[in-house]
């Protein structure tokens, strides 16, 4: 099924039933996403894609090499299943003399992620929090420096579309001091794939 033909399923209600559908459709390929969630990939067509994002103590977390603060080259849809996830904006400054991160871009690949420091530093502030529960959907435009936080001990899970847009990048702030480096992305085995779609589709049923 297409970008444009989840979305649509998405805001015309039908979220939960089409998660149900695409999770019990076949074999899954989950992996750990430095951004703290597991994801499934669900539809890959060029530039545009379809996940889903889980977020749950059950399972083992990757760790970020830079930060959680991160921008993306496409525009995000982001659907939450159940659980609360807070969508927090963050205002970058960009500064020599008193910055406290640099920015790295992040280039992914079949084998990973490969991870270069740019010469651009910065400082930044929280700016708008915004917090959405089951059946919310936000949006967030492709180059927006934002994290994705889930309450302590708290289980989530969104469908997360995006749309690649021509000229962006994949961004994160790191520490100063920060090398180039390659991170290999963690594939989860079928028993924790298993585990993955057993409490997904426990929460939606």
């Amino acid at each position: 099924m297409s970008h444009h033909a989840v979305q649509q399923r998405v805001l015309g209600g039908e979220a939960r039933s089409w998660a149900l559908e695409a999770l019990s459709a076949g074999r899954l390929t989950a992996v750990r996403h430095p951004l703290g969630f597991v994801c499934l990939p669900l539809e890959r067509d060029g530039g545009e894609g379809v996940c889903i994002h889980l977020w749950s103590d059950s399972l083992a977390h990757a760790e970020s090499t830079t930060s959680q603060i991160h921008c993306h080259s496409w525009d995000l849809v982001s659907h939450v299943l159940y659980g609360q996830v807070r969508n927090v904006h963050v205002l970058v400054t960009d500064t020599v003399t008193d910055a406290t991160h640099r920015v790295f871009e992040v280039v992914s690949g079949p084998g990973g992620d490969r991870i270069s420091p740019t010469g651009r530093t910065v400082r930044h502030a929280t700016g708008l929090v915004e917090v959405f529960g089951p059946g919310e959907t936000y949006t967030l435009a492709a180059g927006r420096f934002h994290s994705s936080v889930v309450p302590e001990g708290g289980e989530a899970a969104t469908i997360a579309l995006g749309r690649g847009r021509p000229g962006s990048r994949d961004l994160s702030l790191g520490p100063l001091g920060g090398g180039p480096h390659h991170v290999s992305r963690q594939p989860l085995d079928a028993r924790e794939t298993e585990l993955a779609v057993r409490l997904i589709t426990a929460h939606l049923t």
